[in-house]
């Protein structure tokens, strides 16, 4: 899996051009992320999202920007799996898939140490990369920067956010913390801020 601490997959929902570039991007590329956001977390700080935030908001080049969050994306996810990986196998607990990764933390048949649930807490704080403020910043400017400023493709992007936090939620197995409902409340707000936005 993988965008903000899922996993990019929007979903195959469709291929789009990426404004201003003639690569296609895949909204398969954005995420189951967002959902688990909260559920598990990786140690760095937020400044490098932050980043790629602003830069949406200036209008950057779109392929660039995608580029970078999906980097981005990427890298956390694989510190996040490498972390639990590690603390599971010291209790004797093998995964193999991401998938098996995010049922064997939904189970919760196992411990963590006293620096590792720290960091985490911090991590999913307020202002935490796998918070709710900053994950749904990331999951929204990675639809715009996919969609450009088509809002056609912003209602397919809607529709594969939804459609992915519920393959995430399948995945989990039951229904995903409250971290994670919030962090879908606040990208379809995003989303419906958005529409208001170009009808008003």
């Amino acid at each position: 899996m993988s965008l903000n601490g899922i996993n990019s997959n929007y979903q195959a929902y469709e291929t789009n051009t990426v404004s201003g570039s003639d690569k296609k991007v895949s909204t398969k590329e954005i995420s189951k992320t967002t959902a688990y956001s909260g559920v598990a977390a990786t140690y760095e700080h937020a400044s490098q999202s932050e980043g790629l935030v602003a830069a949406v908001n200036k209008k950057a080049s779109n392929a660039s920007i995608v580029a970078q969050l999906k980097a981005d994306q990427e890298t956390r996810m694989a510190q996040m799996q490498s972390l639990v990986t590690k603390m599971f196998s010291k209790q004797g607990i093998t995964i193999g898939t991401a998938d098996d990764m995010w049922k064997a933390l939904a189970g919760g048949n196992f411990t963590a140490d006293a620096d590792t649930i720290a960091q985490a807490k911090e991590d999913i704080s307020e202002n935490g990369y796998w918070g709710v403020k900053q994950t749904s910043e990331r999951i929204f400017s990675f639809a715009q920067a996919l969609a450009g400023d088509d809002e056609e493709k912003m209602t397919k992007m809607k529709e594969a956010f939804e459609k992915g936090f519920k393959e995430a939620t399948k995945t989990w197995g039951k229904e995903l913390p409250d971290i994670s409902q919030n962090t879908r409340d606040a990208v379809l707000k995003k989303f419906d801020d958005y529409f208001a936005g170009k009808n008003s």
